[in-house]
């Protein structure tokens, strides 16, 4: 019998790759100031971020978390279920059932939580749930941990989806779950589509729209609302940790099914709550959103021009229809040697590589802000053109 340890100490790739000077993740950053940090001792220009609106330096937002920090103190110390509500928590689901255009919200501790804890709880042996190939990892893990049938289908394939709605029929029930935004990708669920034939099928849909959210719609309400699908889609989870600036996710549905779950979902009753100044970022974050909505158009204008000039110098980006703008390299040597040479540059990317993305597609991630600088963007442009040319990628 082997000792359970052995695959831990086989493992070394981290060490190779720290040794060598290409290790890309847990980089230690000294100084946040929304899209410059510093690293090291360096500042560079973040496009790595998910703080699309920027609102995590936000005057009013930062105002409200110290509010609440002084008011209720650091922590709720339990759970939902027993000690852990306050007011803040009811009164933010009000607000994001009223935010989605559902009848209730639950919020929980994380967004890949929230996703564990509704899934699991809806589906029984008897029903099935059918999942887009590249949805986000916490989908897979609340799939994996329910007693539901499994079927997935290809990326926004809509013939792949009916084939496997088809093959769903005998189910009690089914549960269809997509991305709105695809965060690898960065493109978007064609949802009406996926609506129309769930519907067919009479299967229940969720959206995850993690990455919609804020940034997404007439009024920055997400995903449905930029397809028009909001009294359609059944289920809407979002993360509280991109354009809310804060931690935490929720999911917002009709009354008695959020009831379900919060009655239901272990996720939420065994977790400890989110604490008051969490709940009051996200609060503050959503009235922003609403009454600034100038700072989503400069979010567009920004990813309009990143976008534009990334396609024109000559990177492959994919379906991007979002702030996610990937460059996509397609092996993991070049892609990491690309990323440190960013890096040294002064630019603060995501490197993803296989099984993150498939073998093939591996890529640099850019996110914009609505921070971002017209002269960030530029140097930005300028380096990843100039290195991309050195290294034979462009």
């Amino acid at each position: 019998m082997s000792d359970l340890f052995s695959k831990c100490y086989a493992f070394t790739r981290d060490k190779e790759a720290i040794e060598a000077g290409f290790y890309p993740f847990f980089k230690a950053i000294s100084r946040l100031d929304g899209p410059h940090v510093t690293v090291d001792g360096r500042d560079l220009i973040m496009v790595g971020s998910n703080n699309y609106l920027g609102l995590t330096t936000h005057p009013k937002v930062r105002q409200a978390a110290m509010e609440a920090l002084r008011e209720y103190g650091t922590s709720c110390s339990g759970s939902r279920f027993a000690n852990g509500t306050i007011d803040l928590h009811e009164q933010l689901e009000a607000t994001l059932a009223r935010f989605v255009g559902k009848d209730a919200a639950q919020v929980f501790s994380t967004g890949f939580q929230t996703n564990q804890g509704v899934i699991a709880p809806l589906l029984s042996r008897s029903d099935t749930v059918v999942i887009d190939r590249l949805v986000h990892a916490s989908i897979v893990e609340g799939v994996r941990l329910s007693f539901g049938k499994v079927r997935r289908f290809r990326h926004n394939d809509i013939e792949s989806l009916r084939k496997n709605l088809e093959a769903s029929a005998d189910s009690q029930g089914i549960l269809v779950v997509v991305d709105g935004v695809y965060s690898m990708e960065g493109d978007l669920a064609p949802l009406p589509e996926i609506v129309a034939t769930s519907k067919e099928f009479n299967a229940r849909i969720m959206v995850d729209d993690a990455h919609g959210l804020g940034v997404l719609g007439k009024s920055g309400r997400g995903t449905l609302e930029h397809f028009g699908v909001t009294d359609e889609v059944d289920l809407v989870m979002g993360t509280f940790s991109k354009s809310l600036a804060s931690l935490g996710g929720f999911i917002a549905g009709d009354e008695r099914v959020i009831s379900y779950i919060k009655h239901h979902s272990r996720a939420l009753i065994f977790s400890a709550a989110m604490p008051p100044s969490a709940i009051a970022t996200v609060q503050a974050a959503l009235e922003v959103i609403e009454t600034e909505p100038e700072i989503r158009e400069t979010l567009w204008r920004n990813t309009h021009f990143l976008r534009e000039n990334i396609v024109a110098a000559g990177f492959e980006t994919g379906p991007t229809e979002s702030p996610i703008v990937p460059m996509i390299v397609g092996d993991d040597f070049r892609t990491l040697f690309f990323w440190k040479r960013l890096f040294d540059e002064g630019i603060f990317t995501n490197c993803v590589l296989a099984p993150g993305v498939p073998d093939g597609q591996q890529r640099i991630r850019m996110c914009l802000m609505a921070t971002h600088t017209m002269e960030d963007l530029e140097r930005v442009v300028e380096i990843c053109t100039r290195v991309g040319k050195e290294i034979g990628i462009i």
